[in-house]
């Protein structure tokens, strides 16, 4: 499937269950990154604006990226009121914003699906002398043990799990992708669930096996038996490092 399109079925599980971004990763990118009160900055790959609208009111001027229309659709609507957010529907390589004119651009979850020399081509179209690119993810981590079991699962019952994870991205594509040195920041970040949150958030996902299937059925079944096993008052923390890969390009 082209990458652009992979999430059009899961906008709405995208919305409701994907995590935030933690205020302490906001602030480095205003401390760190020039993300001042004035700055010029593209979002690309905003899919459903989650990071967008955390930037927006920190910035001077935001070019949200997104080559998906209902993705799109669904962050637009999100950030109705933002005076300062223009939206595009090119991709990271043929954005569609004007040459020298950011001072940062910010990549949250999607770099992984980029062609990466083409994307960096277009960095440097895009930034000023001195311009920053950022690289975010959010990492689930494996560190309890219904988070081992979930990661599991995913790997036993979801067919491209291991072909689209970002966790296949090295030091060797970074150092090809910045100029010189880049820094690597983590934050903490935790969303909580109950049994209905932890399916939104699987079902959020592009690899996450189709509703209905036998390897759907299997996965959340799984799901289901260590929710019950694990769960503390009706709850259950899927933990994250946020990681932020930045230089200059």
């Amino acid at each position: 499937m082209d990458s652009t399109q992979r999430f059009s079925a899961r906008v709405e599980a995208y919305v409701k269950y994907r995590p935030g971004y933690p205020a302490a990763m906001l602030d480095f990118l205003a401390e760190q990154l020039a993300m001042g009160p004035d700055a010029q900055v593209a979002d690309i790959g905003a899919g459903t604006g989650i990071l967008t609208a955390l930037l927006a009111p920190r910035v001077g001027q935001l070019w949200a990226v997104e080559p998906n229309a209902d993705m799109r659709g669904a962050a637009e609507r999100l950030l109705v009121a933002a005076d300062n957010v223009r939206w595009l529907g090119g991709s990271a390589e043929a954005t569609g914003v004007p040459a020298g004119s950011l001072d940062l651009i910010t990549v949250a979850q999607a770099f992984h699906w980029f062609d990466r020399a083409a994307f960096k081509a277009e960095c440097r179209r895009l930034l000023k002398p001195g311009g920053h690119v950022a690289l975010i993810w959010n990492d689930r981590l494996t560190d309890t043990e219904f988070l081992q079991a979930y990661e599991a699962g995913l790997r036993a019952y979801s067919g491209d799990y291991e072909e689209v994870n970002h966790r296949n991205l090295g030091e060797a594509d970074f150092s090809a992708f910045f100029e010189g040195e880049y820094r690597l920041d983590c934050f903490p970040n935790r969303q909580w669930f109950d049994l209905d949150g932890v399916l939104g958030r699987l079902n959020s996902s592009s690899y996450a096996p189709v509703v209905g299937s036998e390897a759907y059925e299997q996965l959340t079944a799984l799901i289901r038996r260590e929710f019950a096993r694990c769960a503390l008052d009706g709850q259950i923390a899927f933990n994250y490092n946020t990681l932020v890969y930045s230089g200059r390009v």
